[in-house]
C-alpha cells in the first residue's frame, strides 16, 4: 500500500515521504529559511551584457544577480512583436524584463532565469507568448497519447500561448482540460497586469506552498492514503483538493496518533542513510556516493558479500541490489547532473546488460529526465539526472567551516612546517621589523616547542622578531600573518596576550545561517473561477486497442444464446439473414474433400445437398419438425434456429486411409432418426445400416 507522509510539526523543516509499506522510496524536504525561488516569476533589470558570453545578468532583488543567455530572451519580453530577436543590440543595460528562474543557486553560481515563461497547473503547462511550443508529455505513449490528442483539438486554447500536458492530465475529460486551462489563463492575465504596476527589481508570482505543491506533483491513482500531522497544513490541502481534486478528497487523513508519523511507518532510519556517505546493500556490500563539483561518483565494495558460488556470481548480485539501491538513492537525496558509476569487474557481456537494464528499470518512475551509457570497458556507467529542485546535500548540509567542504585538513606537523617557511619568508622582505602570526592552540605548542630552534635562527639571520599568539578561535588549518615595517613598530606597541581578542574570528566560527528578507509576491491567493467539473463515467473514450478489441471479439449482445440455441443480433433482423442463401459447406466437407476417391465419402456429399434443403425449410415450422430435422445438424450449421455443431477434430494426416474412412462412416450411425426423414434419401438409410 503506497502513502503519502507529510510532517509539518516543525516550522524550521517540513518534509513529504512517499512509502510503499514501509519502504522509502521518494523524499522531499523543504528549509523555510531556505527559500527556494525556482519557477518564481520576477521582474528583472539587465545590469550588465557580455557579448563574450552571449548572455545578461539581472538584478531580481536576489544577492547574486541571475544568469540570462540571449536564446532565452524572447521577442516579446522586450517590447518586440515578433518571437525571435534578431538585432542582439535591442538587448542594452537598464532595460526592464520579466524573468522566470529556471535553475536555483548553486555555489558561487547564480540562479539561471529565462524570459520563456511557463505556469503549471493540475493537468496542464501553460507557455504564454509562446504558441509554436507545447505537446504531450513523452512519458505518455500508446492510447492515452492518442487519446489527448483528440482532447487536445476539442479545446478552446488562446492563439497565442502553447500547452503542454501532464502526466497527471491522462484519462481527463475535455471539461476537465478546458478547466484547467481557464485557469491558468486567468492566472497569466493577472501576473502580465503585476508586471507594469512598479518598477523593477519585486517577485511577481511565487510558486505555490510546499504542501499544496507536493500533492500537485506526487499524489496520483496509485496513492492509496495521505497522512498530514499538522492541522494546519491538513486545513490548507483540504480546501486545496476540494477545489482542485475532488476525486481524492476522500484518501486525506489527519494524523493525531501520540506515535510521530514518521516513526510509526519506521522510516527515519532510512532517512537518515540520506545523510550519509556510505550506504549498506542487504548482502553485506555497500555504496559510496562522493560528490564533487564536476559530478558525482558511485563507487560500489563488495566489503563482507561472500554469498555467492563464485567470484562472477557475487559480483552480479551485488551489482543488482547497487542498481536498484543508486535508483533509490537518486531520488531522495534529488541530486542531478553527471554521475560516474563504478560497478563491480564482471567478466560475461550478458551480465553487463543485465546491470544496465536493472538499473534502467528501477529509474523508470523516476519524475526526472534520466540518460544513459553503456559500461565501459572499464567498468564504468554514465549517466545524466536532471536537477529539479536543490539537492538535500545543498539544502540540509552547508559547508563545513573548518575544512570548507574538501572533507580533510593537514596535520599540525604539516601545516606548523609550511608556516615556519612562509616566516622566513616575510623576515626576508625588505623594511620588516616584526612577523606576528596566530595559530591554533596545537600548532603553535608545536612551533614554541619542538622547532624553537628554528624560530630563533630566522631572527637571527634576519634580524627580525618572530611572535607566536596562541588563539583560542582558530583550529586547524587557519591562521593568519601579519607583517610589520619599520616605521609601523612604534604605533604597534601591544602585548602578544592583548592580540588573542583583537583576532578576527570570523572565518572559524561555527555555521549561523543569515536570515533571508522573505518577499512578498504581488500576484497570490488566485484560485479558479468555477468549480472543477465532475469527471464522467467514461471519462477518455475507448483506446484504440480497446476499440480493435471489440471489432475482433463481438459484444455480449451479438454472442449466441446457449440455452436457447439461437443466435440474437444486434439490429433483430434475423428473419431477413435467414432467407439469405448461405455458402459456407458443411464441417464434414473438409475430410471427404481429402479423400474424393472413395465413391461412399460422393455419395455423402450428395445427400447432404438435399438434407441443407430441408433444414431451410424448417425454420418456420413448430417443435416437432425441428425434432425431425436434428439428424440433418452435420450439414446445416449455418441455419439460425439449429443448434451451434461442435467443430470435428481435425484427423492426423499420418493415420491411414482406412482408418480416416472409418470414423467417418460410423458418423452417421449416431444420427438414428435418419430413416423418418421426409426427403429421399435413400442412399443415406442404406449405408449406415451396412457400416453398422
Amino acid at each position: 500500500m503506497k502513502r503519502m507522509l507529510i510532517n509539518a510539526t516543525h516550522a524550521e523543516e517540513l518534509r513529504v515521504a512517499l512509502v510503499d509499506g514501509q519502504k522509502l522510496y521518494d523524499l522531499d524536504i523543504e528549509v523555510p529559511a531556505r527559500e527556494q525561488k525556482k519557477s518564481n516569476i520576477y521582474k528583472g533589470l539587465i545590469t550588465r551584457v557580455e557579448r563574450s558570453l552571449e548572455a545578461v545578468f539581472v538584478d531580481y532583488g536576489s544577492e547574486r544577480h541571475g544568469f540570462l543567455p540571449f536564446k532565452e530572451i524572447t521577442g516579446q519580453a522586450i517590447g518586440l512583436e515578433t518571437q525571435d530577436i534578431d538585432d542582439k543590440n535591442l538587448i542594452k543595460e537598464g532595460l526592464e524584463i520579466v524573468v522566470q528562474v529556471e535553475k536555483e543557486e548553486r555555489g558561487n553560481k547564480g540562479a539561471a532565469l529565462t524570459t520563456q515563461i511557463s505556469l503549471a497547473g493540475s493537468y496542464l503547462v501553460l507557455m504564454p507568448n509562446n504558441p509554436g511550443a507545447g505537446g504531450i508529455s513523452r512519458r505518455i505513449d500508446g492510447d492515452n497519447r492518442a487519446a489527448l490528442r483528440e482532447a487536445l483539438d476539442q479545446l478552446v486554447v488562446p492563439e497565442t500561448v502553447g500547452l503542454i500536458v501532464r502526466t497527471a492530465g491522462v484519462g481527463k475529460s475535455v471539461e476537465e482540460l478546458q478547466w484547467d486551462l481557464n485557469y491558468l489563463t486567468h492566472l497569466w492575465e493577472a501576473i502580465s497586469r503585476a508586471s507594469e504596476d512598479r518598477k523593477a527589481p519585486y517577485l511577481i508570482f511565487q510558486e505555490s506552498n510546499f504542501v499544496i505543491r507536493s500533492i500537485r506533483d506526487y499524489l496520483r491513482a496509485d496513492i492509496d492514503e495521505v497522512l498530514i500531522d499538522s492541522q494546519g497544513s491538513f486545513t490548507l490541502a483540504h480546501d486545496f483538493m476540494q477545489q482542485i481534486m475532488p476525486q481524492y478528497l476522500s484518501r486525506v487523513r489527519l494524523y493525531e496518533d501520540q506515535v510521530p508519523l514518521f516513526t510509526r511507518y519506521q522510516i527515519e532510519s532510512q532517512i537518515e542513510t540520506a545523510y550519509g556517505r556510505e550506504v549498506p546493500l542487504p548482502s553485506g556490500g555497500s555504496i559510496v556516493i562522493d560528490p564533487t563539483e564536476a559530478l558525482t561518483s558511485i563507487d560500489i565494495n563488495s566489503a563482507r558479500a561472500t554469498k555467492g558460488a563464485d567470484f562472477e556470481t557475487t559480483a552480479l548480485n551485488i551489482n543488482l541490489e547497487a542498481a536498484d539501491e543508486i535508483a533509490r538513492q537518486l531520488r531522495i537525496r534529488d541530486m542531478g547532473g553527471l554521475f560516474v558509476i563504478d560497478f563491480i569487474d564482471m567478466g560475461p557481456t550478458k551480465n553487463q546488460r543485465m546491470v544496465e537494464n536493472r538499473i534502467k528499470e528501477a529509474m523508470k518512475h523516476d519524475r526526472a529526465r534520466i540518460q544513459f551509457s553503456r559500461i565501459s570497458r572499464f567498468g564504468l556507467l554514465e549517466m545524466s539526472r536532471q536537477r529539479i529542485h536543490s539537492s538535500l546535500t545543498e539544502s540540509s548540509l552547508p559547508v563545513c567551516p573548518r575544512c570548507h567542504g574538501q572533507g580533510t585538513i593537514r596535520s599540525v606537523e604539516s601545516l606548523s612546517l609550511s608556516i615556519i617557511r612562509i616566516l622566513e619568508e616575510e623576515a626576508m622582505k625588505e623594511h620588516t621589523a616584526r612577523v606576528i602570526v596566530h595559530l591554533p592552540i596545537d600548532c603553535a605548542t608545536f612551533v614554541l616547542n619542538e622547532k624553537r630552534s628554528e624560530i630563533e635562527q630566522i631572527e637571527e639571520t634576519h634580524q627580525v622578531s618572530l611572535i607566536v599568539v596562541p588563539d583560542k578561535h582558530l583550529e586547524t588549518p587557519h591562521y593568519e600573518i601579519e607583517r610589520v615595517r619599520t616605521k609601523e613598530v612604534k604605533q604597534d606597541q601591544a602585548a602578544s596576550h592583548e592580540r588573542v581578542e583583537q583576532a578576527n574570528p570570523r572565518e572559524t566560527q561555527p555555521y549561523k545561517r543569515e536570515p533571508i528578507v522573505q518577499q512578498t509576491a504581488a500576484v497570490k491567493n488566485i484560485m479558479p473561477a468555477t468549480q472543477r467539473p465532475a469527471a464522467p463515467s467514461n471519462i477518455a473514450g475507448d483506446g484504440f486497442l480497446k476499440r480493435l478489441f471489440n471489432k475482433i471479439i463481438p459484444s455480449a449482445e451479438q454472442k449466441p444464446d446457449n440455452n436457447n440455441h439461437q443466435t440474437i443480433p444486434a439490429n433483430n433482423n434475423s428473419q431477413q439473414r435467414s432467407n439469405q442463401p448461405r455458402s459456407t459447406k458443411p464441417n464434414d466437407n473438409r475430410n471427404k474433400n481429402r479423400n474424393k476417391s472413395r465413391s461412399k465419402n460422393r455419395t455423402t456429399k450428395e445427400s447432404n445437398k438435399p438434407n441443407q434443403k430441408v433444414s431451410q425449410a424448417s425454420n418456420t415450422s413448430a417443435n416437432k419438425e425441428k425434432d425431425s430435422t436434428k439428424p440433418t445438424q452435420l450439414t446445416s450449421e449455418n441455419t439460425p434456429q439449429a443448434p451451434k455443431p461442435r467443430r470435428r477434430r481435425r484427423p492426423n494426416r499420418r493415420t491411414n486411409n482406412n482408418e480416416t474412412n472409418k470414423q467417418m462412416e460410423s458418423k452417421p450411425v449416431e444420427s438414428k432418426p435418419v430413416e423418418s426423414k421426409p426427403v429421399e434419401s435413400k442412399p443415406v438409410e442404406s449405408k449406415p445400416v451396412e457400416s453398422k
